[in-house]
């Protein structure tokens, strides 16, 4: 009897497990999977792919007498390109188009008022698109093994490939499922179409060129770390910048009173500081310490260019953001925050490899103070714009934007202008003209670099007093919102 009470439990007890399976994986991930492994472009592009491998296979089995020695990398790229083509463009229009698809048949609403939020939609596209590369990529992995075989590649340069492929995958999809929630009419989407075809053409390019070069030269230095590093460098920017446009798409699509920032800062802070270890790792395989001065103007300009829309976020949030000490808490929504956030990762970078670069002593004047000034400049660019904007009437909720055209107008100005005027003047890459120039003049101090020390201090004082202008601004317009 009790053998029995036994068996019947059981089949409750696994019935209880797939329920709570069923309640934690994302309902769009299985409804998308479901929709996508049932349409004929699935099966027709997977039929065809293996089809074509198998002809490959055939073709370069004959023929891998006569050239023994190519045989193994030509038939890697010819099956990476049948991946390819399905994993760098298919599958990222088709997120894409079920992307779109919710805002031309109206069913977005819908999707939001189940509860499942923005971010989980988006979530489920992406992870649906993923998997199905995994598919595609599971059916291909054998023919690539296959071309290990016959010799002219290695198994390291191939499971390089593969893994490589899906984070170009990874981010391409996500290029797309961003775009694809920029559109807010017919007629821009109908432009968006044509700039994700274009996009993806370009993206189908890179991917192919690139699994032309592995094949062709990673078998020759798969045994030295500058491989590994090269490659897990590439890895790691292509998922994180993937996974900064998901959350920024999200971000895009929350409620005010959400909180919208918290993954998209996370992933730039990851992204930031994993970049710098990165750099870190190759200063301490070369030796050579100008790595480091390619690590500062690097993580400068990234810090410029993409923290700007962290440092630019709207201003006045609701209420909701600010209890429970809220309003330091960096992660959450509003300018304050995001600028303090860009500024603390730019200024721990700055103090970081100046220590190193000083610790090492090998660093020649001029690289060192162009490691030194980069952050500097870096500051400048971010804040600047802030306090300009804030003399320049408008309405607050196009704070953000205003911002982002007031960097694009300053980066235009301290550019073009000093040159055109030392062309008129004296010479167009003056020293002290260029001084608050963000290109020529890290030039100039790189190669003046005995005259530069005043002007590489007279930056940091301009960039750390505007640094402290914008940072009062953007409190007193925070102030003003809540008041």
């Amino acid at each position: 009897m009790s053998a029995q009470a036994v068996t019947a439990r059981e089949p409750d007890a696994f019935d209880r497990f797939g329920e709570q399976l069923a309640d934690r994986i994302n309902p769009i991930v299985v409804k998308e999977v479901r929709q996508g492994l049932r349409t004929r472009v699935f099966w027709i592009f997977f039929s065809l792919m293996l089809v074509a491998c198998l002809f490959i296979s055939l073709f370069a089995f004959a023929a891998s007498d006569g050239i023994a020695d190519k045989a193994g990398q030509a038939t890697f790229i010819a099956y990476f390109v049948c991946l390819g083509f399905v994993q760098f463009f298919v599958i990222p229009y088709a997120a894409y188009r079920s992307m779109a698809r919710e805002a031309e048949d109206e069913t977005w609403v819908l999707l939001t008022l189940t509860g499942i939020g923005p971010r989980r939609i988006l979530a489920g596209k992406l992870g649906s698109s993923v998997l199905q590369g995994i598919l595609y990529a599971s059916a291909a992995t054998p023919f690539l093994l296959f071309s290990y075989f016959l010799n002219g590649i290695d198994l390291p340069t191939i499971i390089v490939g593969v893994v490589i492929s899906m984070g170009y995958q990874i981010f391409l999809v996500s290029v797309s499922v961003s775009l694809a929630t920029l559109a807010e009419s017919r007629l821009v989407r109908s432009l968006l179409h044509f700039v994700l075809l274009g996009v993806l053409l370009q993206g189908l390019g890179f991917g192919i060129t690139g699994a032309v070069l592995i094949g062709e030269f990673a078998q020759k230095v798969t045994s030295t770390a500058a491989f590994w590093l090269t490659s897990l460098a590439v890895l790691f920017g292509m998922i994180t910048t993937g996974l900064l446009l998901f959350e920024s798409a999200a971000a895009r699509l929350s409620l005010a009173t959400e909180d919208y920032a918290r993954g998209a800062r996370f992933v730039y802070a990851i992204q930031f500081i994993g970049a710098g270890l990165l750099f870190l790792w190759g200063w301490s395989i070369s030796g050579e310490a100008e790595v480091l001065t390619a690590g500062s103007v690097t993580l400068s300009v990234y810090a410029t260019l993409v923290g700007l829309f962290v440092a630019s976020d709207r201003d006045g949030m609701a209420k909701v953001h600010w209890v429970s000490g809220g309003r330091y808490a960096l992660l959450k929504p509003g300018g304050l925050r995001g600028f303090v956030l860009v500024i603390s990762l730019l200024m721990l970078m700055a103090v970081a490899f100046t220590g190193l670069a000083l610790g090492e002593g090998t660093l020649p004047m001029g690289a060192m103070l162009v490691l030194v000034a980069a952050p500097a400049f870096a500051l400048l660019m971010l804040s600047l714009p802030v306090v300009v904007a804030r003399w320049i009437p408008h309405p607050p909720w196009q704070t953000p934007a205003m911002i982002r055209l007031v960097f694009l107008g300053l980066i235009v100005l301290m550019t073009g202008v000093p040159p055109l005027i030392g062309e008129i003047v004296s010479d167009a890459d003056d020293l002290f003209l260029n001084a608050l120039n963000p290109v020529v003049g890290l030039i100039n101090i790189e190669r003046q670099s005995h005259d530069a020390m005043p002007l590489v201090l007279l930056v940091w004082g301009i960039a750390v007093g505007l640094g402290f202008s914008a940072f009062f601004s953007l409190r007193s317009r925070d102030t003003e919102w809540l008041a």
